[in-house]
């Protein structure tokens, strides 16, 4: 499978050398280049220093012959965006973004595209843990924070 990533922080870095590892053809970007010291010895990919929002950098990283797009930028704009272009311009058959904000992963979602918000993935993790319970379902988690966010405009409507 040919994946691009956007994004070689920690979670880009470990998803890259991860899908490397396993043999899959990884590109990834980044617009600082030290970032790429993140990437395991091991990582036989591509990177590319560039703005995952510009169609070229997306070009050069062959993102028209992509099975995968995955974007995990600490900016959720950044992310809603790339993976938008990938969608709809690239037709890239999957598209991921990390988004931090429950009521903004609940909108995309909403709106066919796939989010994954580690902030309710992470919350619901914690308490499960805490509680000595088994772990929930991505589904699950992602309620929760669905139902947090609704709670918050309740109060803020009073």
């Amino acid at each position: 499978m040919k994946i691009v990533i956007l994004g070689c922080g920690r979670v880009g870095s470990t998803i890259a050398s991860v899908m490397s590892r396993e043999g899959h053809d990884v590109t990834i970007i980044d617009q600082n280049a030290d970032a790429f010291r993140r990437l395991s010895s091991d990582f036989s990919g591509k990177t590319i220093v560039g703005n995952g929002i510009d169609e070229d950098t997306l070009r050069r990283a062959e993102l028209d012959r992509a099975d995968a797009f995955v974007a995990v930028t600490n900016g959720d704009n950044r992310n809603i965006m790339s993976v938008q272009l990938a969608k709809v311009r690239f037709k890239v058959p999957k598209v991921v973004a990390r988004i931090y904000d429950p009521i903004r992963a609940a909108a995309y979602a909403e709106l066919g595209i796939e989010t994954v918000c580690t902030t309710c993935v992470g919350a619901g993790l914690i308490r499960d843990k805490v509680l000595g319970r088994e772990f929930s379902t991505f589904e699950e988690y992602l309620r929760l924070g669905i139902t947090n966010a609704s709670m918050e405009g309740e109060h803020e409507r009073r």
